[in-house]
């Protein structure tokens, strides 16, 4: 300790004087008892705090996040040495001798912890940054800082949870994003991002009604929100539950009658369902819309096809039904070619849905390079 001491007076070889007192309290089980020896440990790291506040003061070179690991330190440190401070004498007495000018100290860094936590977001250091947001929360359940009452006064207390939350969104930590996350729903501003954090932490847990349930809610608050409506049709559908999912799609296009999302989900939807007729009017509104996406000419061209082959089971010949079935594929022969067009690469959506259309309206030459790219597969 003596050394420590002297590394501690002359303000050289800080990282030598607390590896020194650190070994000693790790080694050192009486040791760990004394408080002394954890203020001595606490004054080395502040001393190391406060020579890098100058050198930033002073806009010489310094590792900011250095300054940040100094703050984190000493607010741990001296929450060990209250541990210690608050055990009672050999009389069974609790005489605190530290408590109030230390919480007094540590309550006017305790802003770098907030500022370290926004600091390390920054740099997307999300564990680190989680570690402050943690830590400047904590405070509030901390006996050291009794009578602060960080909970109520402290308006940066659900931001700070916010944040933490947002830290576990992006670790993907179910845990991390729920351990403050009733706090942070006090700020009501920032309530849809919240849904969809807790929405992944409940997925991470295979919490399927929780899941669902995060997901509506933010659904009904926020219909526009690009995170709920596709997660929630994915949902519905995975379940075979599209009545479910139709709902929610008609209810997003009583939003915004013509968003193209909302439009494309509900002609997926009609046309799993089946219901044919409704899926190519959905298509073809949102063809008016937008000409160039892929998926509704899919969806319209089979539709048609399906209709023609619900027809064709029942077996009926005459010549009305042929030409009906002709009409069918007449009108489902331009929307697969021009899915064909949009969507190359789909050959195997679009070259059996083609190569019926083509081979009962008897297009020898079109039928003839399809059937011919089929049997080169």
């Amino acid at each position: 300790m003596a050394q420590a001491r002297s590394y501690l007076k002359s303000g050289n070889n800080l990282d030598k004087a607390e590896k020194i007192i650190t070994d000693l309290l790790a080694d050192d089980s009486v040791g760990r008892s004394k408080a002394k020896i954890h203020l001595l440990l606490y004054q080395i790291v502040k001393k190391q705090y406060d020579k890098g506040n100058e050198k930033l003061y002073l806009k010489e070179q310094y590792d900011t996040a250095a300054l940040f690991d100094h703050t984190k330190r000493m607010f741990t440190i001296l929450e060990r040495l209250d541990s210690v401070d608050m055990m009672p004498d050999k009389h069974g007495k609790v005489k605190p001798a530290y408590r109030r000018k230390n919480a007094a100290e540590l309550n006017g860094y305790r802003a770098n912890l907030y500022n370290g936590g926004a600091y390390h977001v920054r740099k997307k250091n999300y564990d680190k940054a989680f570690s402050f947001y943690d830590m400047y929360i904590d405070c509030g359940a901390q006996p050291l800082f009794d009578g602060y009452d960080y909970i109520d006064s402290d308006r940066k207390m659900t931001e700070a949870a916010y944040w933490a939350s947002y830290c576990g969104y992006k670790l993907d930590s179910a845990e991390m994003i729920m351990k403050y996350y009733d706090m942070a729903l006090k700020d009501t501003s920032r309530l849809r991002h919240l849904l969809r954090f807790k929405a992944a932490a409940c997925k991470k847990t295979g919490d399927g009604k929780g899941y669902v349930a995060a997901l509506n809610e933010g659904f009904r608050r926020y219909p526009q929100y690009e995170y709920f409506f596709p997660r929630l049709i994915d949902y519905y559908t995975g379940h075979n539950m599209f009545d479910s999912a139709l709902a929610v799609a008609d209810k997003a296009l009583d939003t915004d009658d013509k968003n193209k999302l909302f439009l494309l989900a509900k002609s997926m939807l009609l046309f799993n369902m089946g219901r044919d007729e409704d899926c190519i009017k959905t298509s073809d509104l949102l063809i008016s819309i937008n000409d160039s996406l892929p998926e509704p000419y899919f969806y319209a061209g089979m539709a048609y096809i399906n209709m023609a082959l619900d027809m064709e089971k029942k077996g009926s010949t005459t010549k009305s039904v042929k030409n009906k079935l002709k009409e069918l594929y007449d009108k489902a022969c331009p929307y697969m070619e021009k899915y064909r067009t949009i969507a190359p690469d789909d050959k195997d959506k679009w070259a059996p849905a083609l190569y019926r259309i083509y081979l009962n309206l008897n297009m020898g030459r079109k039928f003839e390079e399809i059937d011919k790219m089929l049997n080169e597969k």
